[in-house]
């Protein structure tokens, strides 16, 4: 049998009024949580009066009616973003082992306002002993003593990606009896 390549074209959907799009929007919802600039992402392309195939019917009735389905979503309670970071912020500290920098860093990319992430995020970093919880990161990532400078390296910037301060995993690498004076890491 010879190589057949199928090609499919993509599935047209036909755009949604506003109580169709406020259905969607809560199955959305009640598959995952999201942020409102998220929630406002997924929407768009299924409103009516979106941008379909290459031409333009109207993009201000689309608007509208994801402003209103969204603040039908809010009134309701069913979206907020201070819950949001609420939840991701426990969520990302105590299942991953998440430093509160890669924390703060998610949420902003997420769209959640700075004084959100700002409050939920100390507040849940505020009684953390960072190095601790480096140290449960490394047991979760089950991570080996560096045997080389090499790896020492790989190993910090690891630690560094995943949200620790520098000072932090200076600690723990000094712990493994790890020269860390011979690195330079910037913070930032």
């Amino acid at each position: 049998m010879r190589g057949h390549t199928k090609v499919t074209k993509a599935k047209s959907r036909e755009p949604l009024g506003e109580a169709a799009l406020f259905e969607y929007a809560v199955g959305a919802l009640a598959r995952r949580m999201r942020t409102e600039r998220e929630l406002r992402r997924l929407l768009q392309p299924r409103a009516e009066g979106s941008e379909r195939g290459g031409r333009i019917s109207s993009a201000r009735p689309a608007a509208g009616t994801v402003d209103a389905v969204v603040r039908r979503l809010k009134e309701m309670n069913y979206l907020s973003d201070a819950r949001f970071a609420a939840d991701y912020t426990r969520l990302r500290k105590e299942n991953e082992k998440f430093g509160r920098r890669r924390v703060e860093q998610d949420l902003a990319a997420k769209g959640v306002a700075r004084g959100l992430v700002a409050a939920h995020v100390g507040e849940a970093y505020a009684e953390v002993d960072e190095p601790a919880l480096a140290r449960e990161y490394i047991a979760r990532k089950r991570m080996r003593r560096p045997e080389s400078e090499k790896e020492s390296a790989r190993t910090m910037g690891q630690l560094l990606r995943a949200g620790f301060s520098a000072a932090a995993v200076w600690k723990v690498l000094r712990e493994w009896g790890i020269a860390v004076e011979e690195f330079e890491v910037e913070e930032g």
